[in-house]
């Protein structure tokens, strides 16, 4: 059998070939605001298909997960249809800016860098990140990857976070999704990799690693639900949503579905 990462690499390349074309028959589809995606009836949403429990591929080939399900809920909520459109970290922000899609559920970070290209709703989701490498290195802090190789997923909060923070002698290599990223670590081609606590708890179900541990965190990275600037009515709506979603419990019925824990509900990130 194929292991994950070979399924999630061929399938993401032919997901953006697919997608490219597509694209390129037919221009942007996107819509402005809350009333443009009514009269259209569809909610176009971009979504990673390469990241479980958040964005994955059912057996059908067709996008799940906790970032799809919550797309499937918004649409319900607006009486719309929904298109799900996969993307990858790379990409996800430019095909929000490019109009190819209305909103990003797509375990998108709020961070200081793209809260100046987007607007994100309130939380959606929390993930821890960490610095995960062989249990022989001696690694405990930032400073400790001194001289070291790290991996990352290229435009991942994770690379955002260590570009700005690693020792100078540090060499931060990136690649096109996380899957990439662990097979690097996997066949030596980096020191340590930087990833989600989620993602790396499904590691042992695909490759063997009894060799590797988590060393320490860098951050507890919130989630938000991201759409272009200047449409508060939209990120109303939004936040609308989420905050009636928390309420009746069915945004924590999701994550407990698909994250397997409660949903834990966290103060939106602000930047000066």
């Amino acid at each position: 059998m194929p292991s994950f990462i070979q399924i999630t690499r061929r399938t993401m390349l032919m997901l953006g070939a697919a997608t490219s074309l597509a694209f390129a028959l037919t221009g942007g589809v996107a819509a402005q605001t809350l009333d443009e995606i009514r009269t259209k009836g569809t909610l176009t949403v971009g979504t990673l298909v390469d990241f479980p429990p958040f964005g994955l591929l059912d057996l059908n080939g067709q996008p799940d997960g906790y970032d799809p399900e919550l797309a499937r809920m918004l649409a319900d909520r607006l009486g719309v249809e929904l298109e799900i459109v996969p993307v990858s970290g790379p990409n996800r922000v430019p095909y929000l800016l490019s109009n190819r899609v209305d909103l990003l559920i797509a375990a998108l970070g709020i961070t200081a860098e793209r809260a100046e290209q987007v607007d994100f709703s309130d939380p959606s989701a929390t993930v821890n990140q960490v610095v995960y490498a062989p249990k022989d290195m001696g690694l405990a802090t930032l400073e400790d990857l001194s001289g070291r190789s790290i991996g990352v997923a290229r435009g991942s909060a994770q690379d955002i976070t260590l570009t700005a923070s690693v020792p100078a002698d540090a060499t931060i290599q990136r690649f096109d999704d996380d899957p990439t990223t662990l097979q690097a670590l996997l066949s030596g081609q980096v020191d340590t990799i930087a990833m989600s606590t989620l993602l790396i708890a499904d590691i042992g179900k695909v490759a063997n690693v009894e060799a590797f541990e988590i060393k320490f965190p860098i951050q507890t990275l919130v989630h938000g639900i991201a759409m272009r600037k200047d449409n508060p009515e939209l990120l109303d709506f939004v936040n609308t949503f989420l905050a009636e979603a928390k309420a009746d419990g069915t945004l924590n019925e999701a994550h407990r579905k698909w994250v397997g824990v409660d949903f834990t509900d966290v103060e939106k990130p602000v930047f000066e």
